[in-house]
């Protein structure tokens, strides 16, 4: 997807929007930048340099139009240690083969295999950078300094705080507080940076009460801190995995930041490749000036898309002001009290442990792999930290797939003693030959024995454990049966390798195409019925076992994505079409996917959109229509009727014969809208499509327009945590289409169906 830039909105929109954003990005960036370099090791201005060059260079290259690049909390540990193994000049030297990296990794396009990490690693190593940065600044906003370990920094707290420094305390203490209580204050307030505010009003506390506290030291200016890299006296094989570490969490933390920044917003969608190629151009210029290694920034890139930036432009001037700074204004930074950057990172690093992140992980089964991957960043180092934590996460998941459940207990009283079952559920492997010869070695001799198998993947291994036991059992004077209820069959493991056998639904063959509707047993059933519980049947025989998988997780409560809004047409599959289970869409089906407001008297879609926001939080909203809408003919045939003077009442209004007459008056400002010639409906009518389905669009479009005026739905979209989609759907083709007010364009880009836009 082409970068949306300067050329793309004008200079006046760029003025308008991003002038306003870069500015507020900057006061943010300001002290997070000063305090990220003091407590990596680094000079002071190094800080500042890669926030002049995160800026710049990621902006004008980078392939994430909302994000924004400088010195990140995420490499702060790792640079730390470097700066105290190699020097500060090997360090550069090492960013800029970082940076040459992460060019390569994007020029060979494997960007999106860097996404392959499992999140709850990525979170629990960012949770113990923060905790790692918090240990170590907390001593120093007690006035004493920072040990080279976690453990030590732990073990040495108490004399710490026995011995604690009033005056820095005090400094510190204060930004702590302003930066807890900054959002829970009025809006209007918190246009302001709460960094900014604490770092000033720390800074000035200090000059009214006449506090003696250490400040920070520059030696020299902004200039004279440019230096270039220098090569190691040796130990290349420590400076080649310090490369490769800087390159790997880097790339990973920028590419998951602009994943993140672009569900923010609705605009173009991040080009992961590019935006590698950003980042390592300016790892390799950060690193040539003497600056810290750069990565994309949650922080300002979200404060950049709340304060309305539309392009790349707001980054790119954010870099700007920071280099203006740097370069005039260098001794104000000299004012600013150490205590009041270690508090700061202090916050920092709490704000990096994100209680969201456990929930999720406590959900979804993935609470050791979070603790173990904290816990060996903390006390190790990153890289064995996040290599353990992969470890763990791989094992967890192969644990998962290859596991099968197996249970064996006896099933008969009475004259049918001596009945047994063992039931298998999963993939049959080696394995889980251990757990499936315990089960066996349950069985009696003698006794009658149900071998009860529902397997999607049975080896060779596993067929032959099972073909040895039912030799040995009913050689013994017992009985074996064995019911295959899975797609995998004993039959086949010693004939070729084992696959996996997919159940998933394959029974969408239309009831008057289904083989097997006029059986016996089918015909014994009411012919009104016949279809429905013949379908029952099949489901039950053929896809219970699948859905049940897929209910696994959602079977006490649901957390959709999406609410999808879509019209009671029995040829409209919601989940089909955008490929969803359940679980993931919330749907709402009524006849022409209308959204009609409360003041209209109808409640029901504004219970579900209340229901959706306010108690699931999707994150989406997509209201989908579809070709040949019954509705939407009824609204063009009503359109002759309503114009009848013979079908008016005695005060001029248009009669309501039935109740398809009084719901479809919702959609008549659809139908105003497409007589007028709205533009979605023009965008339809290029494409070809008759009069009927260029209502349907514009009746789309028109219900976006509902639900951004909507009060609810209009101000969560406004803070950016919610988009509204529009789709539509021609069931000629099967083909999806974006709908928006002005156009109209196929969802999966093809060269025989361009966009249309008008």
């Amino acid at each position: 997807m082409r970068k949306k830039g300067v050329g793309a909105l004008g200079i006046r929109d760029v003025v308008r929007y991003d002038l306003p954003a870069s500015l507020v990005v900057f006061l943010v960036a300001l002290p997070l930048s000063l305090g990220i370099a003091i407590a990596s090791g680094a000079p002071v201005l190094a800080g500042l340099i890669a926030a002049v060059v995160g800026g710049i260079v990621v902006g004008l290259i980078g392939g994430s139009p909302l994000q924004v690049s400088g010195p990140a909390a995420g490499l702060t540990v790792v640079v730390a240690d470097m700066v105290a193994n190699f020097g500060w000049r090997v360090t550069c030297l090492i960013t800029v083969g970082a940076g040459v990296l992460q060019i390569l990794f994007g020029l060979s396009k494997v960007a999106g295999a860097a996404l392959a990490i499992a999140p709850v690693v990525v979170h629990a190593m960012l949770a113990g950078i923060g905790i790692t940065i918090a240990l170590q600044q907390i001593h120093v906003l007690l006035g004493g300094s920072s040990a080279s370990t976690a453990w030590e920094n732990v073990t040495s707290l108490p004399s710490g705080l026995a011995n604690i420094e009033t005056s820095g305390a005090l400094v510190g203490g204060t930004v702590i507080v302003v930066l807890l209580v900054w959002p829970l204050l009025p809006s209007p307030v918190r246009k302001v940076p709460g960094p900014l505010v604490a770092i000033v009003g720390a800074t000035l506390m200090t000059f009214v009460f006449g506090l003696d506290v250490e400040r920070i030291s520059i030696d020299g200016n902004f200039f004279e801190a440019i230096m270039l890299p220098e090569l190691p006296d040796g130990g290349w094989g420590a400076v080649l995995l310090g490369v490769l570490t800087v390159a790997l969490i880097a790339s990973v933390e920028s590419l998951l930041s602009a994943v993140a920044v672009d569900k923010m917003h609705t605009g173009p969608r991040s080009n992961l490749n590019r935006e590698l190629l950003g980042q390592g151009s300016a790892n390799i210029t950060s690193g040539m000036l003497g600056g810290l290694p750069v990565t994309g920034v949650i922080v300002r890139s979200t404060t950049n898309v709340a304060s309305g930036a539309r392009t790349s432009a707001s980054a790119v001037m954010h870099g700007v002001w920071v280099l203006v700074f740097a370069a005039l204004l260098t001794g104000l930074v000299e004012r600013i009290p150490m205590a009041a950057l270690a508090g700061l990172l202090v916050v920092i690093g709490i704000q990096l442990v994100k209680l969201a992140h456990m929930r999720i992980a406590l959900r979804t089964g993935d609470l050791w792999v979070y603790v173990i991957t904290v816990l060996s960043v903390v006390f190790l180092n990153l890289l064995e930290g996040v290599g353990i934590g992969l470890a763990v996460a791989i094992g967890l998941v192969v644990w998962r797939v290859v596991r099968a459940e197996i249970t064996s207990e006896p099933v008969g009283t009475g004259v049918d003693a001596g009945q047994w079952v063992v039931r298998v559920h999963g993939s049959l492997s080696f394995l889980s030959l251990p757990k499936l010869n315990k089960a066996l070695t349950q069985v009696p001799d003698g006794a009658h024995l149900t071998l009860d198998l529902d397997t999607d993947f049975l080896d060779h291994a596993a067929s032959e454990m099972l073909g040895d036991f039912r030799w040995a059992h009913e050689a013994g004077g017992g009985t074996v049966l064995v019911v295959e209820k899975g797609r995998a069959r004993l039959v086949d493991a010693p004939r070729r390798p084992p696959r996996r056998h997919t159940t998933g639904f394959a029974g969408l063959t239309p009831w008057r195409n289904r083989v097997g509707a006029d059986t016996a047993a089918a015909q014994e059933r009411p012919a009104a019925l016949r279809s429905v519980l013949g379908g029952v049947d099949e489901y039950e025989n053929s896809h219970a076992d699948a859905l049940r998988a897929m209910l696994a997780d959602v079977t006490e409560t649901q957390d959709p994505d999406s609410l999808f809004v879509t019209c009671a047409d029995s040829r409209l599959l919601p989940n089909v079409i955008t490929a969803s289970g359940p679980g993931d869409l919330f749907t709402v089906r009524n006849v022409g996917n209308l959204i009609p407001t409360e003041s209209d008297g109808d409640v029901s879609v504004q219970a579900a959109l209340e229901f959706a926001i306010g108690e699931l939080a999707v994150s989406s909203i997509v209201v989908c229509g579809h070709s040949s809408c019954g509705a939407m003919r009824a609204l063009l045939d009503g359109e002759q009727a309503e114009s009848d003077p013979a079908g008016t009442t005695a005060d001029g209004q248009t009669s309501d014969r039935t109740p398809i007459q009084r719901w479809l008056r919702h959609a008549v400002p659809s139908r105003v809208a497409f007589r007028h010639g709205h533009p979605a409906g023009r965008a339809a009518a290029e494409l070809g499509l008759p009069e009927v389905d260029q209502l349907a669009v514009v009746n789309v479009a028109k219900q976006i327009e509902t639900l951004a005026r909507h009060p609810l739905v209009g101000r969560v979209a406004a803070e950016a945590r919610l988009r509204i989609v529009g789709l539509y759907f021609d069931i000629a083709t099967a083909r999806v289409y974006e709908v928006t007010p002005q156009s109209l364009s196929p969802v999966a880009r093809r060269a025989e169906a361009p966009a249309v836009s008008t």
